[in-house]
């Protein structure tokens, strides 16, 4: 039977539950619930229905974290869905999954927050559009260059930032209420609209709402380092994910009872606007500034993140030589961090606007959630006799609405962004001839009970 831990993993458990809750809200919390809310607003202009849609983004995420929860759990490794997908069906299967979860969602999401970052801080310099690239590669390496360090330095920034981000949310959702200039006749009716909202303007929707929610399995990819992981991991997805789900929902009113839906849907940074409506423009640029924060905090926790999944199939001798190698002094996977960067560089120079990396990313998110659910289907089935430390909530039934729900989410993703998700799909198929390349060099079959 297989052992908790890789033959050949250097890496250290040293992340403690707060560590790894953190994790999840770093991850989590950073540009989306500030700059996607008035694309949401347009294509949801009514406050029930708007409300609603970020509810069920929270609910989808939790269906997918219970599932996660018990796959963690029965896998304590590096590399998450890789790791589930090779044990669930077929090492190909996993690679593909793991290869779409590094070169598209961990890179074009750090090419996302690198690029709003860069677009959020150079105005107050006074630098143009033609600097937004060189300075978000920049910030890019910089980040990257903190996680080679060490996972420590990777967790302190990743705990003191999603801190910060929880008492300022609930501060501005307190105050908003109590002392600003909103209405809360904003939000009313609160059932009207949901008629005529149309299935593809849903379906486009939950792209930037599920982008807002993408981190909240980030425990499960660093697993190797969590202390007493079958019981950590499912807790920091549990906390880590109500967390979020609660700050958003609250967030989100707070921004309706600051403005009208129309006018929300009229706003890039829906947390500045709302502030300057509620407190005056000195609050709206504080908020700004608190966002530009937020951002630097995620960046720096999906930087921890991605790199640990090619570091797992390097580890199988699916990946590069080199990349499966910890650092003998940082014990960082220092090769993988330093290919995560070189690639999310080349990735911002590719996709240059915000909306084109947000689609494509969240297209390939949904795909890999996807087979994450269905293997906990196959592993159910395969090895009904492994030790499960936790068993999914709500099996079979939640887990089958999740890939139910997830999947008409994708068709309506294809419909709408067709350009975006064919980048997607493409870098998927670009991953089966480096399997068929690595897994002919490999000695035998990974991990062999």
């Amino acid at each position: 039977m297989e052992s908790d831990s890789h033959p050949r993993d250097r890496l250290r458990r040293v992340l403690s539950l707060n560590d790894a809750t953190m994790l999840i809200v770093a991850s989590v919390v950073g540009s989306g619930i500030f700059l996607t809310p008035g694309g949401v607003a347009t294509l949801l202009p009514h406050p029930g229905v708007y409300l609603a849609a970020w509810m069920i983004g929270g609910l989808l995420s939790l269906a997918g974290a219970l599932a996660n929860a018990e796959l963690g759990a029965m896998y304590p490794r590096a590399g998450g869905d890789y790791v589930y997908l090779r044990e669930a069906f077929h090492p190909m299967a996993g690679f593909l999954i793991g290869w779409l979860s590094f070169f598209v969602i961990y890179t074009g999401t750090i090419a996302t927050l690198a690029v709003a970052f860069v677009n959020s801080v150079a105005p107050g310099f006074g630098l143009g559009p033609r600097f937004s690239t060189p300075l978000a590669i920049a910030v890019t390496f910089a980040v990257s260059a903190i996680n080679y360090v060490g996972v420590r330095w990777g967790a302190r920034v990743n705990n003191l930032t999603s801190y910060a981000k929880i008492a300022a949310l609930l501060a501005f959702a307190a105050l908003g209420p109590l002392l600003g200039r909103g209405d809360a006749a904003n939000l009313l009716p609160v059932f009207a609209g949901a008629s005529a909202t149309s299935l593809p303007a849903l379906g486009l929707a939950f792209s930037p709402i599920l982008f807002s929610y993408l981190g909240w399995n980030a425990s499960v990819y660093v697993a190797s380092e969590i202390e007493r992981p079958e019981r950590n991991i499912p807790a920091s997805l549990f906390l880590g994910l109500g967390i979020c789900t609660l700050l958003y929902m609250i967030v989100n009113a707070v921004y309706l009872f600051a403005l009208p839906i129309d006018a929300l849907s009229k706003e890039p940074n829906a947390g500045a606007a709302a502030a300057r409506a509620l407190f005056g423009p000195v609050a709206g640029s504080l908020v700004a500034g608190f966002v530009v924060v937020s951002i630097l905090g995620t960046l720096n926790a999906t930087v921890l993140v991605g790199p640990r999944i090619a570091y797992a199939m390097a580890l199988d001798d699916l990946f590069p030589g080199g990349v499966d190698r910890a650092h003998a002094r940082f014990r960082t996977p220092h090769r993988a961090i330093v290919l995560q960067a070189l690639v999310s560089a080349a990735l911002i120079g590719f996709l240059e606007t915000f909306r084109r990396v947000l689609d494509a990313t969240t297209f390939a998110i949904v795909i890999a959630s996807i087979a994450d659910v269905l293997a906990l289907f196959a592993l159910r089935r395969r090895h009904p006799e492994r030790r499960r430390p936790y068993r999914a909530l709500g099996y079979p039934w939640v887990p089958a609405l999740y890939v139910l729900a997830s999947s008409a989410i994708a068709v309506a993703m294809l419909a709408g962004s067709p350009l975006e998700c064919a980048v997607g799909l493409a870098c998927l198929a670009a991953g089966l001839p480096f399997y068929a390349l690595f897994s002919r060099r490999r000695a035998g079959p990974p991990n062999a009970c």
